[in-house]
Order: C-alpha cells, then structure tokens, then sequence
C-alpha cells in the first residue's frame, strides 16, 4: 500500500478544516438509551435491542472489531457528522457517544486498519485501532474528491472489495434525464449527458489521496441511484439495489393506471462486473410484464425491449418505490444456517404510492447460493412505520436505512427518521 506523507502542517489544517477532533456530543443529546424503545417484529428466536437512540439522521453504519458501532450522519449534530458508539459496562447499549467530523453523507465502512467515510463530494479516511475502537482523527485524508453533488441523489454510498479499491456511488440528479427534470412532457436527453460523471458506480484506489474523476474507472453505468451497496465475499463480486424512477402514471396515465403507477418500476438488484450498463434512463424494469422494457420518455409503449434487450438484467426485482438504501450479504456464524451468505435489504419505504398503501419500512431478507437468489425474498423485520396497515398517508416514526454485521454474527439497523439503532441477535 503506497504511504501518503502528510505534512504536520496540513495535519493541523486537515483537523480544523474536517472537524476531526473526537468530542463528546453533549449529555442532554447523546441518544444513551434510558429503556427498552421501539420494538420490531422479527423471525422466532431472534431478538433486538434499542442499543442507542436520538442520533440524528443515522444513515449508514460499520462495526469494530471491539463491537464500537460508528454512524455516518446526514445532517450535523452538534456540528458532528460521524459518531462512535461504545458500551463501557457490557450491556449492550451505548453509553459513551463521541463524534467528530464536520461533513454530512451516508456512506461509511472499516477495511485494513481504516475507517472510511464519505460526504456529498468527496470520500475520507481514518486509521482506526479496530481492537480498541479508537480512530485517530488528525490522521484524515481526502482519497476522493469533487464529485457530482446536486439537489437530489447525492448520498455517496461506498463498499471495498478484497483487492485495494473502493466503489462509490455517484447518484443521477435527475428522475429520467428530461430536458426539464420532472416536467410532464419532457422529453428525455438521449444521449443522457448526466452518464458521464454520474448515475452509476465508480472505482478508485483505497490508499491513493485526492483522487478525481480522472483518476477512477467507471465501474457501472445506468444506474439512477444507488444507497444500498456491498461486496460480496462468497464470489468476490459488488452487488447493488437501484432506486427506480418516479412518476410513471402520473405522466403517462394512458400506459399506466395507479395501481400500476405505485408498483412500478421495480427496485432492482444487480451484480455488477466491471463495464455493466444497467439500462437508467433508456430502461426500466416492469414488475406486471416481468421484462426491462424501453422508458416511456425514449419512446416506450410497455411492450417494446428494442436497445433494453442487451442490458445487464437485474438479479432480483422488488416492488416499486419501497426505496432499498441498505444491503449486506451475512457471512456470519451466529444465525441458522439458511441466513448465511445470504442478502438483507433495508427498505426506507415509500412516499409516492398513493392512492395505493405506503409499503417498505421494513428489513427482507432473501436466500442466495453461488452469488444468485436461491429462493424467494420474506420479511425478516417489521414494525418500523406504525404506520396503520393500509394507509396511503402517515409519516413513518423509524424508517430503516444503514445495515451492518458485529464481529459476533448480531446485524445492526439504523434508523434515519429519530437515529435509532437496533442490534439484533439469535438463541435457540
């Protein structure tokens, strides 16, 4: 691994430019966990508990060594945007919480010694003592930076592969590359000029600093957003889960009617190799024709394939707008052996199904073998929304965003709506 020299000076400017002095978050704010909060629902012989809670908006999440839980924030608490969770008494809650880090984002991960983590243009790294949990925050550096950040989409989600590099999520800001973004009767750009430097997932060095578009590869391309990313092990390939576009029937009332308006597109996942054109914005999957069909906007009727037909086809499709933004496979030991190397996804649920009802919120659960779906997805956790069952409005109160796998098998969920954190554990 090449040695990044920095000089002390830009040491000290790197620490107040970034915030990363480790401090505190103040005692009336911590999110320390007073009693048991916020029940799930979960599979017989699992059980959760609320192990911190009144984070913030918690997206994504990693686990230390030590069993520190560090949370990646999308707004700032009290001018923090990474926090580190750490139980001193062994009970399993959080009764130390310190942050540091004056950046918002979502993406955040742990891999040979380093803590990533990424803000809306740019990618970071920390050395981390994964034995003590402690990150030493002067050492940061900047190993990507200037990427497309605009008004939607712009979360850099980010996972590593065994090989040095790490995969960034450059989100599309845009619903279907219009002319007029959202505009009924727009037609779409063709070719799309957003694919050039966003809507798909990039590929960079994970110990080269101030790398930019030009010094990384585009991995993916046709991929209008993505927040749920990891690698996987089993067969050393990265896998995603694509949100699909909005306004299908709104826009196109004599194609789609609202029932079919709410469950389409699917929310796809892919596994990705490297130069895969996952179809956005020429493409969409159609759950009731079970085929990638052209988009209305490029001159889609629900029945013509034409240039989707040679696209890299989706892995397993899920129905529309529940919007995936977490996905892990598990590769640890603690629950039954179907759950092994297995994918779960965090569903954030949806907004814009009505007049059909609000769906997602919840964590599924589906089975693979040999890198493929060996089986149909389930819910493996629910109860997230209290939302009333049917109702095609509410605000959820716990919507589930980040996922991630302890050093002993429990898999963590984070919640972006009041930033609580579920640890979740199996006993026969």
């Amino acid at each position: 691994m090449k040695k990044v020299l920095i000089l002390a000076c830009s040491v000290v400017f790197a620490a107040a430019a970034f915030g990363s002095d480790t401090t505190r978050v103040k005692s009336s704010s911590t999110g320390i966990v007073k009693k048991d909060e916020a029940p799930i629902t979960l599979p017989q012989g699992f059980k959760s508990v609320v192990i911190a809670t009144d984070l913030g908006r918690a997206r994504h999440l990693t686990v230390a060594a030590n069993g520190d839980v560090f949370v990646k924030l999308e707004k700032l608490k009290e001018g923090k945007g990474i926090l580190r969770l750490h139980d001193k008494n062994g009970d399993g809650k959080a009764d130390e919480i310190t942050g540091w880090g004056n950046y918002i984002g979502t993406g955040i991960a742990i891999k040979n010694g380093y803590l990533y983590a990424s803000s809306d243009e740019n990618v970071y790294r920390y050395k981390i003592d994964e034995k003590t949990g402690k990150v030493d925050t002067a050492s940061v550096e900047k190993i990507v930076t200037g990427l497309v950040s605009q008004n939607q989409h712009s979360s850099k989600s980010i996972a590593l592969d065994n090989s040095g590099n790490i995969y960034v999520n450059i989100g599309a800001p845009s619903n279907c590359c219009q002319v007029q973004d959202r505009v009924k009767g727009s037609p779409g750009q063709d070719p799309c000029p957003i694919l050039e430097k966003a809507g798909g997932i990039w590929q960079f060095k994970a110990d080269k600093a101030n790398q930019s578009y030009a010094e990384g590869v585009r991995y993916a391309t046709g991929l209008r957003n993505v927040v749920g990313l990891d690698w996987n092990t089993e067969v050393n390939e990265l896998y995603c889960m694509q949100h699909g576009r909005d306004m299908l029937f709104q826009f196109f009332p004599e194609l789609f009617n609202q029932k079919e308006g709410a469950e389409n597109p699917a929310e796809e996942m892919f596994r990705l190799t490297k130069g895969a054109d996952c179809g956005w914005p020429y493409c969409y999957y159609d759950n009731d024709k079970q085929q990638k069909l052209m988009t209305p906007e490029y001159g889609g009727d629900r029945k013509k394939a034409d240039r989707c037909a040679d696209k890299t086809k989706s892995v397993a499709q899920f129905p529309g707008h529940l919007a995936p933004n977490g996905l892990l496979f598990y590769t640890g030991s603690q629950f039954p052996a179907k759950y092994k190397n297995g994918a779960f996804i965090a569903f954030h649920g949806s907004w814009n199904r009505s007049p059909e009802p609000q769906a997602g919120f919840f964590v599924v659960f589906m089975p693979f073998k040999n890198g493929m779906p060996n089986g149909k997805w389930e819910v493996f956790a629910d109860g997230f929304s209290q939302i009333p069952k049917g109702a095609t409005e509410g605000r959820a109160k716990y919507r589930p965003c980040g996922l991630a796998q302890g050093p002993d098998g429990s898999l963590y969920v984070s919640d972006d709506t009041n930033g609580t954190i579920w640890k979740v554990n199996y006993s026969k």
